[in-house]
């Protein structure tokens, strides 16, 4: 009889056989129905017994009906840019995935990824936009406005199941899985049943080459903007396209803690790059830096640089390649529709909607 696996090695090949099944479907997924019922039965419960609570600005929810990363944090970059191109002041506000602790945070100088989750922190230095971390989006909404009375909406980075949360547009992003094998969690991706209907107050984007579902929407374009010196990026210096290029003629090590590494490692290829490919898990805490010590030299993606202070790699050469998303002049045109509706004439709303009534004394 050969040896039994090791109960880790066992448990990464039912983990990577079921995600293979979420895209097809299979014996494994199958066999999860039952849970999956259980699991769409319980969401529809809670939607019967949340209801939104109210904010005294409008808020933008961007993300996905399947688990893993389709692109909302390039999306929501993309749309923050727009934002400060007509002149509004929006925050944002996320759950901080996998940070420690579930408390209410805002982002600040000396916040970290450990503390406010890495691409929340992304955001915050990327975007330039005041950023509230907290389980409770809407407590988090709450301390961003009352730390931040500027802001004019409110852009929550996923959100689209934290059903207390108000919305008054919702961009959905897809990438080429669409929704898999259309079963919910755990046998298959979707964290929530699929809607096919449009809905006036929703806005589709593919983070992709074609639709990969049958609602219509907007192919948006995935480009590396440029490359920039790990210490550079840490002072905010902007990426530079001459900089990206001149890394052809170098070999380096290619570090992606992302959701799909290969499409980063692909955007490599196709720019000529000669490198050795280091895939690691999603939101890697890089608590020890993962390349070989006779590295000689390092690319980064955004979200791995966060958590890597200059002062750690020492005199090695590490450049960070920022990924920009695209959405395309339709997407744009369409989300302008919806601000305009939103904000009139870029006005700020009632600050006092949805605030309990000050108590004066007794």
């Amino acid at each position: 009889m050969s040896p039994s696996l090791p109960r880790r090695t066992l448990a990464e090949a039912l983990s990577a056989r079921l995600q293979a099944e979420w895209l097809t479907g299979g014996v494994l997924s199958t066999l999860l129905l039952p849970l999956s019922v259980v699991y769409g039965l319980a969401a529809m419960l809670r939607a019967r017994m949340l209801q939104p609570a109210e904010l005294p600005v409008p808020v933008i929810v961007v993300g996905n009906w399947i688990v893993g990363g389709a692109g909302k944090t390039p999306t929501l970059l993309a749309l923050l840019e727009h934002l400060k191109a007509r002149g509004l002041r929006a925050g944002v506000v996320s759950r901080g995935y996998r940070r420690e602790g579930d408390g209410i945070e805002l982002l600040g100088p000396d916040s970290t990824a450990q503390s406010a989750g890495d691409e929340p922190l992304l955001v915050h230095l990327r975007g330039h936009v005041p950023v509230a971390v907290g389980r409770d989006r809407v407590a988090a909404a709450r301390a961003l406005l009352a730390a931040h009375p500027e802001i004019q909406l409110i852009v929550s980075d996923d959100g689209l199941q934290h059903l207390r949360l108000p919305r008054a547009l919702s961009v959905l992003v897809f990438d080429e899985r669409g929704v898999g094998n259309g079963r919910l969690l755990p046998a298959g991706p979707l964290r929530q049943a699929p809607r096919w209907t449009p809905a006036a107050d929703e806005i589709v984007v593919y983070n992709a080459a074609r639709p990969s579902t049958r609602r219509a929407g907007h192919l948006g374009r995935r480009r590396l903007r440029g490359a920039v010196r790990l210490q550079d990026w840490w002072a905010g210096r902007p990426a530079e396209a001459a900089s990206l290029a001149a890394l052809r003629q170098g070999t380096w090590t290619a570090v992606a803690g992302v959701a799909r590494p290969q499409r980063f490692f692909d955007m490599l290829s196709d720019l000529g790059l000669h490198f050795e490919p280091l895939p690691q898990p999603d939101h890697a805490s890089y608590a020890e830096l993962p390349w070989p010590a006779g590295a000689q030299g390092v690319l980064l993606t955004e979200k791995d640089a966060v958590k890597i202070r200059p002062e750690r790699v020492g005199a090695l050469p590490v450049w960070v390649l920022p990924l920009d998303f695209a959405p395309g002049p339709e997407f744009l045109a369409e989300l302008d529709t919806h601000l305009n509706r939103l904000l009139p004439h870029g006005s700020t709303p009632d600050r006092t909607a949805g605030l309990p009534p000050v108590q004066g004394p007794a």
